[in-house]
């Protein structure tokens, strides 16, 4: 894999209920339908054609991998990769040993701001 430049980022990027409607992987005939956020073609090409690294990182399952590279781009998404099978029920934690960022979508895609939060980090 390829080493970024330091002002390069590498987006990893939920699909239901970030980019589209949220579907379960248990109504799969929905997948080909969904209806796409607000602003989240505009944001994510937009970042995309800033050099950045777009993946799309879901909980839908692989045998749902043709549908969703499909929607994603019939609705004209820019991207490198898909990782399916992400594990479902949120409460995620990455730890590694590089710099790890995470923003919490909240239901509009905005420009990115600095904001001072409290993280869990390892005890020294």
């Amino acid at each position: 894999s390829p080493v970024l430049p330091d002002d390069i980022k590498n987006y990893l990027i939920d699909i239901d209920g970030t980019i589209c409607d949220d579907i379960p992987n248990e109504e799969p005939e929905r997948m080909a339908t969904a209806a796409l956020y607000p602003d989240a073609l505009e944001t994510l090409n937009k970042w995309h054609e800033q050099g950045h690294y777009i993946t799309f990182f879901t909980s839908r399952v692989e045998e749902h991998r043709e549908v969703t590279e499909i929607w994603l781009k019939e609705n004209g998404f820019k991207y490198h990769w898909l990782l399916m099978g992400k594990p479902r029920g949120g409460n995620y934690h990455w730890v590694d040993n590089h710099i790890v960022r995470a923003t919490r979508f909240d239901g509009k895609f905005t420009d990115l701001i600095d904001k001072e939060a409290t993280i869990q980090v390892f005890k020294p």
